[in-house]
């Protein structure tokens, strides 16, 4: 897990500015602690701020073959099976991120196929005079890219291209109207026009300053349902877990996980149990709100029975108004999901014990756990709905101009994953996988996690669990009006204390309870921000935060308010200071 960044200028343009380059490097210091270096290959640099994982000595990048040099971010699982695939071939270093550098030697186009883990990767050949970008199937690192004068630029954040002066710090509407009303932005636009997403599973080829070419492999398997019966899916899903966590947990440096008291991480903590002699290191958040869902119970109860050490956090209304700021921050390509609150506090703890958490993002997607699943698979005379039908601030009278349009990016990505043969089910599933899952659930991992030095890596996220999962028919995903059934059958025997067929509480941060507790100080602070007023009445805010105790103006007192510090910080750039009133100062 690192940092990356980088220019490809055109032929008679000037030369990469080592300010420009001193200016990304900073500003993703924070991904990379262990090192740091820049290289200037004539028109080309890349930049590298590392974490290091594998080969902690030796790992350093950028990586040289020839004509050939790499920087990356992620990691590569199966590095141990490239390396005996490629007999003969001379390694300088024991890293992970080393073989697909000597891939890309033998097979420019093709060489990411063989790759089975998280990355994002820049290869600059100065025989063919390219840059290759590619990101992984699923999305799990980020990687940007923006056209600029005399040529491109790249980096693993667009706070990194912003510093650098190299993009204007303003907002898309249309994405900001999609982050209002559903926490997340959708489609290769970020919120900043000139910064562009490389997709999960692309690869992008620019030559002499300009893309060139790009191509896109999907992370979910082909087909619809297949006839598999329960006794061989779950013989197929215990062997992909298996292999999966065993790969993940590859490292040169200690590990733990993330768990809750749901069913995806009391399936990653059965499978680590199982696989690990000493006793798993496991982290658990909880709220200080009395009524609030608080899983540390439930997490110590299951860790007990495995004999995992169980460490639990409290977070407090203090502590939240006192980080909020730096939270946000982070969240440069904005997701103001409030599980960023617990994922910021719980990689500030992990770190304090370990370099590497495992956690269970992906589970849903890949299972069928969400309840929005079951809606879709009805057709409409039944009761169906659209997922995503409704926006934050639909029923909320706040906003000057409310957008129809909002929901325009979620419904091209339904469009596309509407392939032949696929049911409902699936499609729903495949629309999540192109922008729920890597714009909001694992852009939060990465950057919350990332801001303390914390790889998070995600096991059901893999080539075999997806195999083993998405092909199931949708009577072994959804039964009984539950999700994820043949995962929770599964764990039923893996991890008998998870009680993964109980009723469930739904997990939820009490952002609203603690909003509501400052409901006036804060109406005022986030009524008067400058981004705040160009969209909402300034009264008709500060009378919704006055209401912050009901759940539909909570969660809109949320949103105005992740985007208060939001755009304060990256879009004034103002650097956050002090708690969420000071840092609200004009």
């Amino acid at each position: 897990m690192c940092g990356i960044a980088g220019l490809a200028m055109m032929t008679g343009a000037p030369p990469p500015d080592p300010a420009v380059l001193a200016a990304m490097r900073q500003a993703l210091a924070h991904r990379g602690p262990d090192g740091s270096a820049t290289v200037v290959l004539g028109q080309t640099a890349l930049v590298h701020t590392r974490l290091a994982i594998i080969d902690v000595a030796g790992g350093d990048q950028p990586f040289f073959d020839g004509p050939a040099a790499l920087i990356a971010n992620g990691e590569v699982y199966n590095f141990r099976e490239l390396r005996a695939a490629m007999p003969g071939t001379r390694f300088a270093t024991g890293s992970d991120c080393e073989p697909p550098l000597h891939l890309f030697r033998a097979d420019p186009e093709g060489f990411a196929v063989a790759l089975r883990g998280m990355f994002a990767i820049a290869i600059h050949d100065r025989a063919g005079r390219t840059l290759t970008l590619t990101r992984d199937p699923f999305g799990i690192k980020p990687l940007y890219v923006a056209q600029i004068e005399g040529g491109m630029a790249f980096a693993s954040e667009p706070q990194a291209l912003l510093a650098a002066g190299l993009v204007r710090r303003c907002v898309r509407p249309g994405a900001r109207d999609e982050l209002l009303q559903m926490q997340f932005t959708t489609g290769a636009e970020t919120i900043f026009p000139g910064i562009m997403r490389v997709l999960p599973g692309e690869t992008l080829q620019i030559a002499d300053g300009r893309l060139i070419d790009h191509r896109r492999v999907a992370g979910l398997p082909q087909g619809g349902p297949e006839e598999i019966g329960e006794a061989e899916a779950l013989a197929r899903l215990d062997a992909a877990l298996m292999e999966s966590v065993d790969l993940h947990q590859r490292s040169d440096v200690p590990y733990g996980m993330f768990l809750s008291g749901g069913i995806d991480s009391a399936a990653i903590l059965a499978v680590m149990a199982r696989l690990n002699a000493r006793p798993v290191l496991a982290f658990t958040a909880g709220f200080d709100v009395v009524g609030a869902a608080d899983e540390r119970a439930g997490a110590a109860a299951m860790a007990r029975s495995v004999g995992a050490e169980h460490v639990p956090i409290e977070i407090t209304r203090q502590m939240v108004f006192r980080h909020l700021p730096q939270i946000v921050a982070a969240m440069d390509d904005p997701a103001a999901d409030y599980a960023i609150i617990p994922s910021w506090f719980l990689a500030r703890r992990a770190r304090e014990s370990v370099k590497v958490v495992l956690c269970g993002e992906g589970g849903d997607e890949i299972f069928g756990g969400y309840g929005r699943y079951r809606s879709a698979m009805r057709p409409w005379y039944f009761g169906g709905r659209v997922m995503r039908g409704r926006g934050t601030f639909d029923r909320v009278d706040v906003l000057r101009r409310p957008s129809s349009a909002w929901r325009d990016g979620l419904a091209a990505a339904e469009a596309h994953a509407s392939l032949p043969g696929r049911s409902r089910l699936q499609i729903a599933q495949a629309t999540d996988m192109a922008d729920w899952l890597p714009h909001d659930l694992l852009l939060k991992l990465d950057r919350c996690l990332m801001a303390h030095g914390v790889e998070g890596r995600t096991p059901f996220l893999d080539p075999a669990v997806a195999s083993a999962g998405f092909r199931l028919p949708d009577g072994l995903k959804v039964q009984d009006r539950r999700g994820k059934y043949l995962l929770r059958r599964w764990l039923e025997g893996a991890l008998p204390a998870a009680r993964p067929f109980a009723p469930k509480q739904g997990f939820t941060v009490p952002v609203g309870a603690w909003i509501a507790a400052e409901g006036v100080r804060l109406g005022r602070a986030v009524s008067a921000q400058p981004g705040v007023a160009e969209i909402a009445e300034p009264e008709r805010v500060e009378a919704l935060f006055k209401a912050a105790d009901g759940k539909r103006e909570g969660m809109a007192c949320w949103a105005l308010l992740f985007y208060a510090l939001w755009h304060r910080a990256h879009i004034e750039g103002r650097v956050p200071e002090g708690d969420v009133f000071q840092a609200l100062n004009p």
